[in-house]
């Protein structure tokens, strides 16, 4: 593979993780739901992503209904919860995108994300991720999970498709 940022020049698609990435692997459990706990920074990364036209795809396994809400509000429309084959997911954005491998930036930080990062072009990790997930990534970014991981490779990418609000 390139390196990592020649490698995000031709990204036009991110797809995440929610628990351990877009959150900080802490849930609160009330009564009727888990509660997470979301960066708002990485919510205006996502926001932008989408209004720039890159394809925001989110993957979990995780089937919280809050989680599908915030990020709809987003403007997020592939959110796919409950995917117990992220692969199989993964391939169905490809083809309904008509996206290469080499196109696609994934994030995820835990064993459920391992066999989809081997799919695409650019596997990326939040700073805590498991070792396995680590290994596998071609840049690992220095913030943890829900705390500007998701940020840090959707402004890098921007910033050097020259899409990102800051100059």
């Amino acid at each position: 593979m390139k390196n990592f940022k020649e490698a995000l020049n031709a990204i036009r698609c991110f797809v995440f993780d929610v628990d351990g990435v877009l959150t900080n692997n802490t849930i609160v459990v009330m009564q009727n739901e888990l509660h997470r706990i979301m960066n708002i920074r990485d919510g205006f990364a996502l926001k932008e992503a989408v209004e720039q036209g890159y394809h925001v795809v989110i993957i979990s396994g995780g089937k919280s209904e809050s989680v599908r809400t915030r990020l709809a509000n987003l403007g997020i429309k592939d959110i796919y919860l409950g995917v117990q084959d992220k692969t199989e997911k993964l391939d169905d954005i490809k083809i309904q995108y008509d996206l290469k491998k080499e196109e696609i930036l994934y994030m995820g930080d835990d064993i459920p994300d391992y066999y989809v990062m081997q799919q695409v072009g650019v596997p990326t990790c939040p700073n805590d991720a498991t070792h396995e997930i680590r290994a596998l990534s071609a840049y690992i970014s220095p913030f943890n999970g829900g705390e500007g991981c998701a940020r840090d490779v959707i402004e890098q990418t921007m910033k050097l498709h020259g899409k990102w609000p800051v100059k």
